[in-house]
């Protein structure tokens, strides 16, 4: 099977897997374990007959779509290597999409052209609520169908191993951790030196939690908090511990697009405060003016289809990003709810790019809303272009940011994820149930009979 160029899509996704099954009807599986809401199959592709289990978990955010290049290449590797799963015992359990209806919203840029700004007006990511890893309420409350499925696979397969699939628009590779898997740190950095991928060594999202080596980091357990906490954080109750239980140890693994130097350089930074200071006023000026453009634009979307799917995201980044400007600006550190960690050159960057990338997200999903009134009634489309351009510009200009080829990208996640299997089956902290628990129960439906 060629190899992929560029992402595939929802549908090519269960036609490569199939292809896959046909080829190799003895050791792969594809059934349809559950449905998505809008009534999509969540397929689930199983290699090799082993008694432990790994789960990969591909497409959790709609709008990180290296995931499933990444399956088809595992796929590939363990169909072509024996000592991936018979020598290791192991049954590979690849979950295709999990937000496919999510992933689909995407697909205006998902082939390209792979450009800044074309991926930012074209942009989706649902909610924080209507984000399927999420557990806001706790497991037994979970609401979205592709919760309920991941869950249930969880609890049916009690993996060793589950890596869930994720992506940085721009930045640099990172994985973050239920427990240490000692070692991995070195293999990342031997990974990201062969294939050119930088390490994000200050990541915005394990910006306050602890490192367990160089772009390696342990997520804290969950804890109540907030919705502004929840999404900044994501220290909230979740699909990636909730099969602590059994053992499971969870590796979000993060794979760069478009790549940038200055995340990777851990030396001291000469003016921080001042950094600090520039980062915090931008913010708080672009969210002031897109708040302003959303209050312009909210008359007129009466008739835009999925308005609701739309403004919920911007409703969660409007939210959090005055507290965040105020969390990172020295002036108001004495209401902070923690300090800043000290503030490396890694860290800084991370953070701007992150301050940079919430007003472009919320300028591109407004962009979306009024592009589909079929015209511009409140006369914001050009205020939204000037912006979502400035950005753009400041993220060239600031970052010189490079394109990695999808194929490297998931050759990257890819090599991540075997190095965390090995480290996992090398000390599993429990012993897998043998078997495939769960095969051929009502709720599984073979693809061939779809």
């Amino acid at each position: 099977m060629p190899p992929l160029l560029r992402y595939p899509t929802v549908d090519e996704l269960g036609a490569r897997a199939a292809a896959l099954v046909a080829r190799h009807p003895r050791t792969a599986r594809l059934r349809r374990v559950g449905v998505s809401r809008a009534g999509t199959p969540l397929w689930l592709l199983s290699i090799g007959h082993g008694s432990r289990q790994i789960l990969v978990v591909a497409g959790p955010h709609a709008n990180e779509p290296v995931g499933g290049a990444t399956v088809l290449r595992l796929a590939e590797r363990t169909l072509a290597d024996p000592r991936l799963t018979e020598t290791a015992d192991a049954t590979w359990n690849l979950l295709l999409c999990l937000d496919p209806d999510g992933l689909r919203r995407n697909e205006r840029w998902l082939t390209g052209p792979y450009a800044l700004g074309h991926y930012f007006r074209h942009f989706f990511r649902p909610g924080f609520l209507e984000q399927p890893e999420w557990l806001p309420d706790g497991a037994a409350a979970a609401a979205l169908p592709e919760t309920r499925t991941l869950l249930a696979l969880q609890d049916d397969l009690r993996p060793v191993l589950q890596c869930s699939l994720h992506g940085v628009d721009v930045g640099g590779g990172f994985v973050e951790l239920t427990r240490d898997l000692p070692g991995l740190g070195g293999r990342v950095a031997a990974i990201s030196a062969r294939l050119g991928i930088p390490r994000e060594l200050g990541a915005y999202d394990a910006l306050y939690w602890p490192g367990l080596g160089p772009a390696v980091y342990r997520i804290p357990s969950p804890r109540p908090g907030d919705l502004a906490a929840a999404i900044t954080e994501a220290a909230v109750e979740s699909t990636w511990f909730h099969p602590h239980r059994h053992g499971t140890v969870t590796a979000v693994v993060e794979a760069p697009m478009w790549g940038v130097t200055a995340v990777s350089d851990g030396s001291p930074h000469a003016d921080a405060p001042a950094v600090l200071r520039a980062v915090s006023r931008t913010l708080r000026e672009d969210t002031v003016l897109l708040a302003g453009l959303l209050a312009r634009i909210r008359p007129h979307l009466a008739a835009v289809p999925e308005t609701a799917r739309l403004l919920a995201p911007v409703g969660d980044y409007l939210l959090v990003c005055p507290g965040l400007a105020d969390a990172w600006d020295p002036d108001h550190g004495g209401t902070a709810a923690r300090p800043l960690p000290p503030m490396t050159t890694a860290r800084l960057a991370a953070l701007r790019i992150a301050g940079q990338r919430l007003a472009l997200r919320t300028a591109g999903l407004l962009h979306q809303l009024v592009t589909g009134t079929g015209r511009d009634p409140a006369g914001v489309l050009p205020e939204l272009d000037r912006l979502i351009d400035a950005r753009c510009a400041d993220y060239r200009d600031m970052w010189a940011p490079r394109w990695i080829p999808v194929a490297r990208q998931s050759e990257y996640q890819a090599r991540v994820v075997l190095a965390a299997c090995e480290l996992a089956l090398r000390h599993p902290r429990v012993r897998s149930r043998s078997g495939e628990p769960g095969w051929g129960t009502g709720s599984a439906v073979p693809m061939h009979r779809e």
